[in-house]
């Protein structure tokens, strides 16, 4: 996949980018910024989305959702939170295909004998919403450890280097954010170590 490049001040890091867009507003400090990381980003599109022009579109569009973003979103480690950006970005593409496909067969689905056995159904669904507001609470190293090493079937050595972090602070951001996921998820005070 090619792109055009421009000037690329090596000489900041992601954060100072960051922050200098934050004071000015200049896209150009992002776009420099997101140009380090074209390559991941598209990779990661490609992955979810399949499609080679698909996944060009969306990392287009995923630099319009940084400038969003990082206007008042606090980052601390660029290249793990726009991994998470990204893959959030394409699994909601490919949710509303679904909700496309789904509403196509709704009307059959309500007038089957089968409609009134799926009550319980709404029962599955808490829990879901829970872990998942839960996961929200919890600090972005202890998230992002956690959702890679569950969803995405990492290993530490694997989060560690993409984070740039030991493989010890992975197992602790690991560690700390299944306890804290454990008592959010019981009902106590989501406590982050």
């Amino acid at each position: 996949m090619t792109f055009i490049k421009r000037h690329i001040d090596h000489d900041l890091t992601d954060l100072q980018l960051i922050k200098k867009y934050q004071e000015n507003g200049d896209t150009q400090f992002i776009w420099d910024l997101y140009q380090r990381y074209l390559e991941l980003v598209y990779g990661v599109c490609l992955k979810y989305l399949n499609d080679e022009n698909d996944a060009k579109d969306a990392s287009m569009e995923i630099f319009e959702v940084l400038t969003k973003k990082l206007k008042t979103h606090p980052v601390e480690n660029f290249k793990s939170w726009l991994y998470i950006v990204t893959k959030n970005y394409c699994l909601q593409i490919l949710r509303k295909e679904k909700h496309i496909v789904e509403r196509q067969t709704d009307s059959d689905f309500v007038h089957s004998e089968t409609f009134l056995h799926h009550d319980n159904e709404f029962d599955l669904v808490e829990p879901h919403a829970n872990l998942y507001n839960c996961m929200q609470d919890l600090p972005e190293g202890q998230r992002i450890s956690i959702q890679w090493f569950y969803f995405e079937k990492k290993s530490y050595e694997e989060i560690a280097m993409i984070m740039e972090l030991t493989k010890d602070q992975v197992r602790s951001h690991i560690q700390n954010g299944r306890r804290n996921l454990k008592n959010c998820l019981n009902g106590k005070d989501n406590g982050s170590t």
